[in-house]
């Protein structure tokens, strides 16, 4: 039985027959946690040869399992940078065009490609998301499908200026351990609706500019923030109209003391 029948996230069915120990069941099918398998296997070298896997190859499949998926839909006929990758972490970035299986290794759309969807693959290495979308006006949609990260420490300036975007999902987003959000969302001027209810905001304490020119921004799901720790929320909703900042002062009370002046 190799890597692949034991790890493949795409499998929906693993052949169980073919594990006779009842503590291999256990352990390993059973208890899928990687940071688990890991230790058992790590130490049980009887153990990988008999499932013929080593620990190179469970290292690689946590690399898959860690890492983070994103789909952009993008503008018609607009073509642009659509991601800002810093150059010495390319090589933690993967990119398709349209489900292409060649990887493209720049961030831009050149004038005459006709791309409608990008899907992006981030490997566990990466610790900040500063700007990574940062003024990229070409993408209309924006799909976080995996994200099994808890590393992730910085989300400033992330999203800032994508002035077209009218769609992003952040349902499977983990912000346990970020600490700076401002200007996160800031001049998303297209946006009209935002649903933040699965944020964990208890380690943050920067917000300010988060949502500074959403001005077409008429639902916003904060019902789970904590803002206990935010030191700094200058001019959070500067920018977003009337209807919003009473919809915010009517449903989050600790809201209130930072936009009276409306």
């Amino acid at each position: 039985m190799n890597s692949k029948n034991i790890f493949n996230d795409k499998k929906s069915k693993i052949d169980f027959e073919k594990v006779k120990s009842e503590y291999i069941f256990k352990k390993i099918f059973a208890n899928i946690k990687k940071y688990i398998i890991l230790r058992i296997l790590n130490y049980n070298i009887k153990l990988q040869k008999r499932l013929n896997i080593t620990i190179d190859d469970y290292k690689e499949s946590c690399k898959l399992h860690s890492s983070i998926e994103i789909e952009l839909m993008l503008v018609n006929n607009k073509y642009d940078k659509f991601i800002n990758i810093p150059n010495k972490e390319k090589e933690y970035y993967h990119i398709y065009f349209d489900n292409s299986k060649e990887e493209i290794k720049r961030n831009y759309i050149k004038e005459k490609e006709k791309v409608k969807l990008i899907k992006i693959i981030i490997n566990h290495q990466i610790k900040s998301f500063y700007g990574l979308f940062d003024s990229c006006k070409c993408i209309s949609s924006i799909m976080f499908k995996r994200f099994y990260r808890t590393n992730i420490t910085n989300m400033s300036y992330m999203f800032f200026e994508c002035s077209y975007l009218k769609e992003i999902n952040l349902s499977n987003f983990i912000t346990d351990n970020v600490t700076d959000m401002s200007g996160m969302f800031m001049e998303c001027s297209s946006l009209k609706e935002l649903n933040l209810s699965n944020f964990n905001t208890n380690n943050v304490t920067n917000m300010r500019y988060m949502f500074y020119g959403c001005s077409s921004l008429r639902e916003l799901n904060l019902s789970n923030f904590n803002i206990k720790n935010v030191t700094n929320m200058k001019y959070i909703f500067d920018g977003c109209s009337i209807d919003l900042i009473n919809l915010i002062k009517k449903k989050y009370k600790d809201f209130r003391f930072i936009i009276n002046k409306y």
